[in-house]
């Protein structure tokens, strides 16, 4: 009897930890997906819709915005877009690399290229950490070299 009890709880915290697994896996799963579709909406200039995987007010970094948090809207995110995408007409992003990091994380590794308006073009790496919450991103954390040569 007491084999039998010892069996059973075995099984009991064998099923326990699988299903955690299971409902943690499924949710990174979720989240690459919404992360893969960012991509796709970002490289189709469809400002609007990609403003819509993001919370009211998420929390950004980037070095345009200078080394602190900056909090924007989506009216914000699609005019900052709307006018990268009118000095570089042929904007895109290409994966190289996702990670997933924890239940929320996902960083993505990726090369941006486009054309300048003098027709020099670009390519410059980029990583970003995704916060999802809730199927929604809350904290977009972007990181590349602003270095600029002119000065």
């Amino acid at each position: 009897m007491k084999i039998f009890k010892l069996i059973s709880l075995s099984l009991l915290i064998s099923f326990f930890v699988v299903s955690c697994s299971k409902s943690s896996c499924q949710k990174n799963t979720e989240n690459e997906q919404l992360v893969k579709q960012y991509f796709e909406l970002f490289n189709a200039h469809k400002w609007k819709e990609l403003s819509e995987l993001y919370i009211d007010n998420t929390e950004f970094k980037d070095p345009s915005f200078g080394t602190g948090i900056v909090k924007q809207s989506k009216q914000d995110f699609i005019k900052k877009y709307s006018e990268l995408n009118r000095i570089f007409p042929d904007l895109k992003d290409e994966i190289k690399q996702i990670y997933v990091s924890g239940e929320k994380n996902i960083i993505v590794e990726f090369l941006s290229t486009g054309t300048a308006p003098e027709n020099s073009k670009f390519e410059l790496p980029i990583c970003t950490i995704f916060t999802i919450e809730n199927g929604k991103i809350t904290k977009d954390f972007t990181y590349y070299d602003n270095f600029d040569e002119t000065k």
